[in-house]
């Protein structure tokens, strides 16, 4: 392989369109070979934006192909693991958005198939390139908090999703507390050995026929003795709102930073500052950062830093969280109490 892979991106919606312009923009480091999507018109349109050379429909084809050296999945979940066994089966390097997919044994398939081939899997869990976390981490990890007692993580979307996304989603806690649960067990530097639920659905029509909720409060508690608290809403009235406070032994700190301009303004209608809508704007140099990550593991041929089994994790940990909701009481998350709930 060349240490400037050839990449295909499978998915031009959304999120994929966040890592069209970041491969688009690091060229130095990759060649952005394909866009390819279930739509071909989105994928021309990719295409042409990024300057990429070819766009096709068939994803499965992207992948096979032998010019490609490495994948970026951001199709929609249900394809997931079925072109991370593809992807494997041709030797390429894979980056998926999470979740890796809904449930474990097909999870388990797609790292089976990765691991056999020998090929590196990163996911896509972008909080732990955000500069503000990866100064939390090492400030945890150079004992400037000293032991870590308590860490209080905050997500709240905008608004509901759409219905239609809503059913397909898998729940609130694998859609979208599954970053909380990536986020905390990699700050807290230990996996949780008991997890507790308290949610309902308290606003959303949508959600409630879904039989999911859009309001959440887990406590995890960890081999340690510390604690975590993890808070969801699907709906925040001022924007995107993502918050985590870390607290220990000598000290504490928060990341929290939401603005666009570090500016805050002082009038006679009282104190005003800007705030970022959406997590694409709030994790926008985040994403840019775990693809650096990922391209350079490919050209230097390292281990990536974000592994399939923290994608697992997560997923079990989302699980869990389920089961707990379910039994109205707390689930041990013990090695010997292993949780095998399948959706």
């Amino acid at each position: 392989m060349t240490t400037r892979p050839r990449i295909a991106l499978i998915g031009c919606g959304r999120i994929g369109q966040v890592h069209a312009r970041n491969l688009a923009s690091l060229r130095e480091l990759c060649d952005f070979a394909i866009a390819a999507d279930f739509f071909l018109e989105a994928a021309e349109k990719t295409a042409s934006a990024y300057g990429v050379p070819r766009a096709m429909s068939d994803g499965e084809a992207a992948i096979a192909d032998p010019e490609i050296d490495a994948v970026i999945i951001a199709s929609s979940t249900e394809t997931h693991a079925p072109y991370i066994e593809l992807a494997s089966h041709y030797g390429k390097s894979i980056f998926t958005e999470k979740p890796i997919a809904l449930d474990l044994d097909a999870t388990d398939r797609a790292l089976t198939a990765a691991d056999s081939a020998g090929v590196r899997l990163q996911v896509g869990f972008q909080r732990r390139f955000d500069p503000g976390y990866v100064a939390a981490k090492n400030a945890i990890l150079n004992g400037e908090l000293g032991a870590v007692e308590m860490i209080h993580d905050v997500m709240r979307d905008p608004q509901p999703p759409p219905a239609a996304y809503i059913a397909q989603s898998g729940g609130l806690y694998r859609d979208m507390a599954i970053h909380n649960f990536d986020s905390v067990r990699w700050l807290m530097g230990e996996d949780p050995i008991e997890i507790f639920v308290m949610a309902g659905a308290l606003f959303s029509d949508d959600i409630r026929a879904a039989n999911d909720v859009d309001t959440s409060v887990v406590t995890l508690r960890f081999p340690s003795g510390a604690i975590a608290t993890i808070e969801n809403s699907r709906r925040s009235g001022f924007g995107y709102d993502v918050r985590t406070e870390i607290f220990g032994s000598g000290g504490g700190l928060m990341v929290g930073e939401s603005r666009d301009l570090p500016i805050r303004r002082y009038t006679s209608a009282g104190v005003i500052e800007d705030h970022q809508y959406f997590f694409l704007e709030r994790f926008r140099d985040a994403y840019r950062q775990e693809m650096i990550s990922f391209l350079t593991a490919i050209g230097e041929d390292a281990a990536v830093s974000v592994t399939g089994e923290d994608g697992r994790t997560a997923l079990r940990l989302a699980m869990a969280a389920e089961e707990s909701l379910r039994q109205g009481r707390p689930v041990s998350l013990l090695p010997t109490e292993v949780l095998h709930a399948q959706s």
